[in-house]
């Protein structure tokens, strides 16, 4: 019996993609997007030298291994050549590395081009968000941005995945929306930027303190009441920085957060396992190839929240262990201790 591919129920118009990122996200967006081949995708890489090997071996196996790149996606490191009448160009890069792309690619950017961000953190220095950062670099134009639980590792094979696309235009969000979708891979349109950015943001803090819970083995019990409260805190923050908290009960905000603190796929959570296991950041830092954001995100999380004076005692119990060298078990005792209340 020959297994098929998943049917094409989303028939949007074809368009141009330009995939910004060789790392694991931005190879899984581009392989993706090009099902069921009615989208002309290219995907752009910093380095030549990179781009070339994918170009030949049609693979990524220091970021993806295992999944093959279509031969009909084009790999290059010429920004030119990638965004060469481009209708969508999809940053997928790390939050640090935005402003540092955006730059590259804006003399080539097409001025019809919406432009969409994949990229889940806050900036440590200005305290921005992903699609301020692109706004502040490339002008106020709309940017959509991606949330949802969504690992490369499964949506580059097909795996169903769900997502939201949210822009403060909601119209440009269905676009999005529609031109995304296929029999594997649903998105959802939202009118929400900010509340699917921050959620997208915050739940990489707390994957990182569920890492730490699998880490020091404290169990099932201990992992569920630690995203339930990190859920708890992340509705707090985004009420004192003026967001509806809604959307956090959507794919953005809970379903996110379930499959970055659960998953094995989870880099996050992966620092934190490490964490709990008594490896130091450098450490940990040395022996991954990929960013965690959260690592990042922590920092600029507990300065918005000293700064508004928002309560988040798990962010910062997550910041006291990473850059404070606070002992894991220390701060879990910490969460403990503090004084009862009402849920």
């Amino acid at each position: 019996m020959v297994k098929t591919a998943p049917s094409d129920e989303h028939s949007g118009p074809s368009e141009t993609i330009a995939v910004l990122g060789g790392g694991a996200m931005g190879t899984a967006c581009a392989v993706a997007l090009a099902r069921p081949r009615r989208h002309m995708v290219r995907l752009w890489l910093r380095s030549a030298r990179f781009a070339q090997t994918i170009r030949e071996q049609r693979r990524n196996d220091r970021r993806l291994p295992g999944v093959t790149i279509p031969d009909d996606v084009g790999v290059t490191s010429d920004p030119e050549t990638a965004l060469a009448d481009a209708t969508i160009v999809l940053f997928c890069v790390p939050t640090r590395s935005i402003r540092e792309a955006a730059r590259t690619v804006v003399p080539f950017l097409p001025e019809a081009a919406r432009l969409v961000s994949a990229a889940k953190g806050i900036e440590t220095t200005s305290l921005v968000r992903p699609s301020q950062m692109l706004q502040e670099v490339i002008g106020n134009r709309p940017v959509t941005a991606l949330g949802g639980p969504c690992h490369a590792e499964e949506l580059a094979r097909s795996c169903p995945t769900s997502v939201v696309a949210a822009c403060d235009d909601l119209s440009v969000a269905e676009q999005i929306r529609d031109a995304f979708s296929n029999g594997s891979f649903r998105v959802y349109s939202s009118g929400d930027l900010a509340g699917v950015e921050l959620g997208g943001a915050l739940k990489n803090v707390m994957a990182i303190a569920a890492g730490i819970c699998a880490g020091l083995k404290l169990g099932d019990n201990a992992q569920a009441a630690l995203i339930t409260r990190g859920l708890a805190e992340m509705v707090r923050f985004c009420r004192a920085m003026q967001v509806a908290p809604e959307t956090l009960y959507g794919l953005a905000g809970v379903g996110d957060l379930i499959v970055t603190c659960g998953s094995r796929h989870s880099r996050n959570r992966h620092v934190g396992e490490l964490l709990g296991q008594g490896m130091s950041l450098p450490e940990i830092e040395a022996s991954m190839q990929a960013v965690a954001e959260g690592v990042f995100t922590v920092q600029s999380v507990r300065r918005l929240a000293r700064q508004e004076n928002i309560e988040m005692p798990i962010a910062e119990q997550v910041y006291q262990v990473l850059f404070e060298n606070r002992s894991p078990r220390e701060a879990t005792d910490e969460l403990l201790q503090r004084p009862l209340r009402s849920e």
